[in-house]
């Protein structure tokens, strides 16, 4: 199925985690987001990392192909990080694993970002607040706020409510910020309903037998 026929899904409660779930099975035939380098650009958008007026000067400086292999980039990346994710979910983070973060690091550090002074966004006591922008030079800087979210699911999110959904087909992470971390499934829209028709087919199924 093409991504452009379906919004991207943002049910993972932590960009870092929307990141991985660029490429899913939300009904029967897997979709990726990012298969090419418009998807890319499109996922972006949608995720709000990447202002769109940025998104616009790019499309016309850079060309399909740039954007395609940035695109190629961010899969590969998407794929190492999924499996640290799966291999340590469930459980809190240990600072031996830093190691093995040496790629997400050799990425952050071809960051672009600058800090500047602007008008406040909130009515308050402050006229003005800081905020930190990038420079959005080449189609690799697009990897930049991806860096960012994933570096800040590692540090700020705690692995032991991290956790795939029960679907027997899905594919999808989330974090659990559910009171009692009881949540099991990506979406009750997706997957929970998905349970509860099954579940009720068992039990007209059982009845029926007895």
């Amino acid at each position: 199925m093409d991504y452009r026929t379906i919004p991207a899904l943002f049910v993972a409660d932590a960009p870092g985690l929307d990141f991985l779930n660029s490429v899913a099975t939300p009904v029967d035939v897997p979709i990726d987001w990012i298969a090419d380098g418009e998807g890319l650009l499109s996922w972006l958008e949608q995720a709000g990392m990447v202002p769109a007026p940025a998104l616009a000067t790019m499309r016309a400086r850079f060309t399909a192909a740039e954007f395609d292999t940035v695109a190629s980039e961010a899969r590969a990346l998407r794929e190492w990080f999924r499996v640290f994710v799966r291999e340590r979910k469930g459980r809190p983070l240990a600072g031996a694993v830093l190691g093995e973060l040496a790629p997400l690091n050799d990425l952050l550090a071809r960051d672009d970002r600058y800090g500047e002074v602007v008008a406040a966004s909130n009515a308050g006591t402050a006229a003005f607040e800081y905020r930190v922008n990038r420079r959005w030079k080449t189609p690799e800087s697009l990897l930049m706020p991806i860096a960012e979210a994933l570096a800040k699911l590692v540090c700020e999110q705690d692995f032991t409510y991290v956790k795939a959904c029960e679907g027997p087909k899905c594919t999808l992470l989330f974090a659990d910020h559910t009171r009692g971390h009881a949540r099991r499934w990506c979406s009750m829209a997706i997957c929970g309903n998905r349970a509860k028709v099954a579940a009720h087919r068992k039990r007209l199924k059982e009845r029926a037998s007895a």
